[in-house]
């Protein structure tokens, strides 16, 4: 696609006429996007790790094609969940290997032997991760995977076919596929001689934009719209007091909380305004008992007086009736910015008196009790919940969960209100 956004190309397709769209369409090279593009390099495995409609399965066809133009007589394989799934995508669907052959090219489908005949004499053949010892013995060229993530029994299928790949100077295999955490892909990922690239369904141009505008409405920013729209894999810690599953679990839309009964704020104040975030995190207890994180509206090196009044806005947007902030730089520092802020509330300095996992399991717990919603999404300070290990620890994104102990805090307060205060904290 060059350097054009997909926007860009979105409006260069309306202009165009229906001969001259098709022909665009069929032009492969030079009309490709950045993730479509072979990577250059002595690479072993290319993975394709994109969201839905990115194009994955044109990006397979056309490299598959042009294997057959250029090596006649080559051997490759092309591996499926179910053999049904990979006739119905990777040979007969409308980006597959039939539709992409050009008008000169003979190509035909052996359904009884699962075989794409080319005209240079290149043989495909069409394989099942359910039977992956069938592919015990064949050798190959090259090779296209197609949706690993979903394969039932991916790494013997997987084994199967890489200690196949050993015909010609340079054997060669292409997994397209939306990832999953699993035990094929960690295999995959961890292969030497890989190169990756990435791409999210908005980035194909001749998908409806009124298509791509409703997804994202509907699923942005969810651990589900991340995972088949943008492409994300989204790999839990281990030992994580939090998984992704369990948090997408408590979600819920912003207006389905109604008024809520207290609000407080949590604030995990930075060292330096060169440093770390400024955590601000809004929750609030609702009539029904359960808790609610309402806003992440932390705030990225911000000075004490920026993020001072950062803290002001939330608890007017939101009528807060107090303030909880992590005062291990001090607490009369942190409650004197606060109120050169105009901030009026009660401020509440709390000591942290053990590690940050440690503070942070009593409010697990209440997510695991489903005690505890989102009203909305807040990818960063989800991503940092998840980092949080059993026993101590972080292994999340960033030097510091901030935007996580900013929610902590607010959490606790509020459970203390409900009689389920958390160990290791001091109120001074």
């Amino acid at each position: 696609m060059g350097e054009m956004t997909p926007s860009e190309w979105r409006r260069l397709m309306r202009a165009l006429s229906k001969g001259q769209k098709a022909e665009l369409i069929a032009r492969w090279y030079g009309a490709e996007n950045k993730g479509q593009r072979t990577p250059p390099g002595d690479w072993r495995i290319w993975l394709i790790q994109a969201g839905r409609g990115f194009g994955k399965t044109r990006a397979g066809a056309e490299w598959v094609s042009q294997i057959a133009r250029d090596r006649p007589g080559a051997r490759i394989a092309l591996v499926a969940a179910t053999i049904a799934d990979g006739q119905r995508v990777m040979i007969d669907g409308p980006s597959g290997l039939i539709a992409v052959a050009r008008d000169h090219e003979d190509v035909r489908w052996v359904g009884g032997r699962h075989e794409l005949l080319f005209g240079s004499g290149a043989v495909a053949t069409l394989y099942s991760a359910e039977a992956g010892e069938e592919l015990r013995g064949p050798e190959h060229h090259a090779a296209w995977c197609d949706e690993l993530a979903k394969w039932r029994r991916g790494v013997v299928a997987w084994d199967n076919l890489m200690l196949g790949m050993r015909l010609g100077e340079r054997p060669r295999v292409l997994v397209t596929t939306t990832p999953q955490t699993n035990a094929v892909m960690r295999r995959v990922k961890a292969a030497p001689g890989l190169e990756e690239t990435f791409g999210r369904t908005g980035e194909n141009p001749h998908l409806p934009e009124s298509f791509v505008e409703a997804m994202l409405a509907s699923y942005g920013g969810t651990r589900l719209g991340r995972q088949e729209l943008d492409g994300e894999m989204l790999d839990d810690v281990e030992g994580a007091l939090w998984s992704h599953a369990l948090v997408e679990a408590c979600r819920v839309e912003a207006d389905a909380v109604g008024k809520p009964v207290r609000v407080v704020i949590g604030v995990d104040p930075p060292a330096t305004s060169e440093g770390d975030a400024c955590g601000i995190v809004v929750a609030a207890l609702l009539r029904d008992g359960r808790l609610a994180v309402l806003e992440d509206a932390s705030v990225e090196k911000a000075s004490p007086a920026a993020w001072a009044q950062a803290v002001a806005a939330a608890a007017a947007r939101w009528g807060a009736d107090r303030v909880v902030a992590e005062s291990n730089m001090g607490g009369e520092m942190v409650t004197g910015t606060l109120r050169q802020a105009d901030c009026t509330l009660p401020v509440v300095a709390v000591h942290a008196s053990v590690g940050k996992a440690r503070r942070a399991e009593p409010v697990a717990l209440a997510y695991e009790r489903g005690q505890v919603v989102h009203a909305g999404v807040f990818g960063a300070l989800e991503d940092q919940l998840c980092g949080f290990q059993v026993g101590g620890g972080y292994a999340g994104p960033g030097r510091s969960p901030d935007r996580a102990d900013a929610c902590v805090w607010a959490l606790a307060e509020l459970l203390r209100g409900v009689g389920a205060a958390g160990p290791g904290v001091r109120v001074v």
